[in-house]
């Protein structure tokens, strides 16, 4: 039987989402997307624009945020898979998601105590949080295949993003009350409530990740010491990367990930500003943001059930489907009820198509190479920054149209779901029921 379909009862759901290295390895994800939401997404931007940038032009603000988005991305992209070549040979992965988590989480608690106009400095510890969030990420989703069978990738990478659709959420709602509404909290001012939302993501961070350290590692062998292990797994990844060619599943599934997944992040990178583009309340995003979170928990566990019974690859074309007809609904967007609309459906398939994607390429990972191949894995995904915003930002400049802009998104998904079309989900026997 192919791992593409296999039935998903509800007996069989609970077992796998009741087991504690499941249980343990999904709040990992609870704990990191923290930063995602609060950080990333939410406060660093506008706190970086409008505090630690105070009285500069708007087009150098934006810019210096850019060149620390870039910094960040090109050396988590250079440095990925050598990090995860490294932690395979050395059996490490695990001490290195503590490494990285903690140097994370410092980081980003480290910005309370930077002060107004300190750009250079917020935006160094911005950098070395995302070192921290990024390199960790790679690790926890490498372990992915060491907390559950084959059959059940499926479920269990739609568990880690709905708990942590959910324990971002929750915690970004309470970041948005500390600074809304600071006084519920005996916090002085706005501007306190949003600095203190720093240290709160950085401790809930390191918290909840925890109980993913205790997970029993798998080596295929016996692990090097660190330093034979930086040569081996230098030597080994650059083998990989120089047969990677020869396994064509493997490099269709990469090509249609590094294109559909473009489209996702400049949907989520975008979308904001599109809104605001066309006059909507900062308070209604803030909104639509929450609304995201919220729906992406069950919508994320959902996907993980339909994976199962139809198969990720299936399950990642409705994904990239709905995404594509999402960047035509907003061609039409006018209003904030519209807006609305869009991020419901961005939540219902936004966290599917991410866990999909983490459990088909788990079926395509050679053994003993986790560390490694998502390391490749996390490369594609950060150097799939470039295309769509690049996309847009030419069809904007062609036809003086940010709506068009935004349609132009589709193509990205097109050519995912071509790409996608030519990977074939191996057959294998630790699959079978």
């Amino acid at each position: 039987m192919s791992t593409e379909a296999l039935p998903a009862s509800p007996g069989r759901v609970r077992s796998v989402l009741l087991r504690k290295p499941v249980i343990a390895w999904a709040l990992c994800d609870w704990a990191n997307s923290a930063f995602a939401t609060t950080v990333m997404a939410g406060f660093f931007p506008l706190y970086f624009k409008q505090y630690w940038n105070a009285g500069v032009d708007a087009t150098v603000s934006t810019f210096r945020l850019g060149l620390a988005n870039g910094i960040a991305s090109l050396i988590i992209a250079a440095l990925a898979p050598l990090v995860g070549a490294i932690a395979d040979k050395g059996g490490a992965r695990i001490k290195l998601l503590a490494l990285f988590t903690v140097l994370g989480a410092a980081m980003t608690v480290g910005m309370y105590w930077v002060a107004q106009g300190q750009w250079q400095v917020a935006a160094l510890l911005y950098v070395l949080a995302s070192l921290g969030f990024w390199h960790g990420n790679q690790f926890y989703d490498s372990l992915l295949t060491d907390v559950s069978e084959e059959r059940d990738y499926d479920l269990a990478s739609g568990y880690g993003y709905a708990l942590g659709y959910l324990g971002g959420g929750l915690l970004f709602l309470i970041n948005v009350l500390m600074a809304t509404k600071p006084a519920m909290f005996g916090i002085p001012d706005a501007s306190t409530g949003v600095r203190l939302s720093f240290v709160t993501v950085g401790v809930w961070w390191v918290v909840f990740t925890i109980p993913v350290l205790f997970i029993k590692e798998r080596r295929s062998a016996a692990a090097l010491p660190f330093v034979r292990a930086i040569t081996e797994g230098t030597r080994e990844l650059l083998d990989t990367i120089r047969h990677l060619r020869g396994d064509r599943t493997l490099l269709w599934f990469l090509l249609a990930y590094w294109f559909y997944i473009d489209g996702v992040n400049t949907i989520v990178k975008m979308s904001v500003d599109y809104g605001m583009s066309l006059g909507l309340k900062t308070d209604a995003l803030i909104q639509a943001l929450l609304l995201v979170q919220f729906i992406g928990f069950p919508a994320a566990l959902a996907f993980g059930w339909l994976g199962k019974r139809i198969g990720p690859r299936a399950g990642i074309f409705i994904g990239i489907a709905a995404y594509a007809l999402g960047s035509g609904y907003a061609y039409f967007m006018t209003t904030e009820a519209d807006f609305f609309g869009l991020a419901i459906l961005i939540g219902l398939v936004q966290g599917g198509i991410q866990s999909l994607s983490r459990s088909l390429y788990g079926r395509l990972v050679p053994p003993g190479k986790a560390g490694e191949f998502f390391g490749i894995y996390n490369l594609m995904g950060k150097a799939s920054s470039i295309l769509g915003p690049l996309l847009t930002g030419v069809v904007a400049l062609l036809t003086h149209d940010s709506r068009l802009a935004i349609v132009s998104i589709a193509i990205l998904f097109v050519i995912g779901a071509v790409f996608l079309a030519r990977v074939q989900v191996p057959q294998s026997a630790g699959s079978r029921p």
